[in-house]
């Protein structure tokens, strides 16, 4: 309710008569954020008065707030000197993935007014692919030279500061701005005039590449807790920095794609996504399952003589598959996440299969056995069966259950561990999939069992 009485305040202010510098004083005491939600409500004259207002360094802190398809949509509405000045300002990542939804016309008259190291900076960004590393990353750090004296580097530290205000880690370079190590801003301020600054420089820094692939080096970003981790090209030269703001999003875009492709998607999909490309993403995957989908009808066709015989056994036909198809799923989901570790060994593989299969088989146990009891005692009372009847359907209806979901268990663990072994990401071996392919093992088991169990061996066809 804060923030909206704080939108509420800043539209009111904006339409009033006030003078250009006292509106400009009272719109800095908002936060960036509010000032975002605030610009996205306005009409576009009051949004031109705002920009009017306010100065481009705020205005750019401003667009960084908004989401970046509205973003490239209020640049487009400004005046091309205007839009310049505010982009030059803007951190190049957002303004990155801004500047590919502005018009290309509009785009190439603003790119060529822009600040000369505002230009450099998107040009880089725009040599790396999506899915690389270094299309997130910053150029707003801090880099001295190794050989400085405390002082030296202090004093460049300040007048960096001017220009970066990400200062929480100094990283260091050589002459020719290769990397070196870093240095804790804590650190530098500690230490005193007459020591040496190779002393304050850890040299064990962690770095990533910028053309190495997200997925390969997100573990590397997670597993140490830096507010930044230097970027370096094919030169090990420092050419940006990916902060935890950037590292929290790589990460919360990448577990987004998997769940799109657990989903038995190809990538994620927005409500403002085209009908076309949506059906475009999703059809790939729906022609093979159902290719898989008419594999599982045709094997439960071959067992047509057991259902003609045996009629009371297709009413338990869902509970095996459904119980089969849930813990395939969750072997998946533990597989995948556990194969994000690159340096997983084949004996720890086979370790994390065994693994899945005795907790498939426990549970298809307990369950099993569950099911015989209930099931049995239903078919007594509802259906009026005498008890062998009823407890031999029922038993074979238990035993299904442990065989389909351990098979599955183990299904749901190996075919990730495959396609991870052939450069496939795991996460296409998605729900639906796994899913389907549980189906036919189910339906195996359990007609299987119910042809040799029920009909050829206890005669109750």
């Amino acid at each position: 309710m804060e923030g909206m009485n704080f939108v509420s305040e800043i539209i009111n202010l904006v339409k009033s008569n006030k003078s250009p510098k006292v509106m400009a004083e009272e719109l800095l005491n908002y936060h960036e954020n509010d000032l975002a939600d605030a610009y996205a409500v306005l009409s576009i004259a009051e949004r031109q008065k705002m920009c009017r207002i306010l100065d481009s360094d705020t205005l750019s802190n401003v667009f960084e707030y908004i989401e970046p398809e509205d973003a490239a949509e209020f640049l487009d509405e400004l005046e091309v000197g205007k839009a310049a000045s505010i982009a030059s300002h803007m951190e190049a990542e957002e303004l990155n993935r801004v500047f590919k939804l502005i018009p290309k016309e509009k785009r190439n008259v603003v790119y060529k007014l822009m600040d000369a190291n505002a230009k450099k900076a998107l040009s880089l960004l725009a040599a790396y692919d999506e899915d690389e590393i270094g299309s997130h990353m910053t150029a707003n750090f801090v880099a001295i030279p190794y050989n400085l004296t405390i002082k030296q580097a202090m004093e460049e530290l300040v007048r960096q500061a001017a220009e970066h205000d990400n200062i929480t880690t100094i990283f260091v370079w050589t002459e020719d701005h290769r990397f070196y190590g870093a240095i804790d801003l804590p650190d530098l301020i500690r230490a005193r005039q007459n020591d040496e600054l190779e002393n304050q420089i850890v040299t064990s820094y962690p770095y990533v590449y910028g053309n190495e692939r997200i997925e390969d080096c997100i573990e590397t970003l997670k597993d140490y807790s830096e507010d930044s981790i230097p970027v370096l090209d094919e030169e090990n030269k420092l050419i940006g920095v990916i902060t935890s703001m950037d590292i929290v999003e790589i990460i919360d875009n990448e577990m987004g794609e998997d769940y799109a492709r657990l989903a038995g998607l190809i990538a994620e999909e927005d409500l403002n996504e085209p009908l076309k490309e949506s059906f475009r993403k999703r059809m790939p995957w729906l022609l093979i399952l159902l290719a898989l989908g008419m594999g599982v009808s045709t094997v439960v066709g071959t067992f047509e003589q057991v259902v003609s015989q045996l009629p009371l056994i297709m009413a338990f036909q869902s509970l095996i598959l459904d119980m089969a198809g849930n813990v395939g799923t969750q072997s998946l989901a533990v597989t995948i996440r556990v194969l994000m570790d690159e340096q997983l060994s084949f004996s720890q593989k086979l370790k994390l299969a065994g693994k899945e299969l005795r907790v498939g088989a426990l549970n298809g146990l307990i369950l099993g056995l569950l099911s015989f009891g209930a099931v049995g005692i239903y078919i007594m009372t509802a259906k009026g069966r005498t008890a062998m009847f009823a407890f031999s359907v029922s038993g074979c209806i238990g035993i299904s259950l442990l065989a389909s979901m351990m098979v599955s268990s183990l299904v749901g663990t190996c075919i990730p561990i495959f396609f991870k072994k052939i450069h496939v990401d795991p996460a296409v071996a998605s729900g639906p999939l796994i899913t389907t392919v549980n189906d036919l093992v189910a339906v195996i088991c359990y007609y299987g069992l119910s042809w040799i169990l029920l009909i050829n061996t206890l005669h109750l066809g």
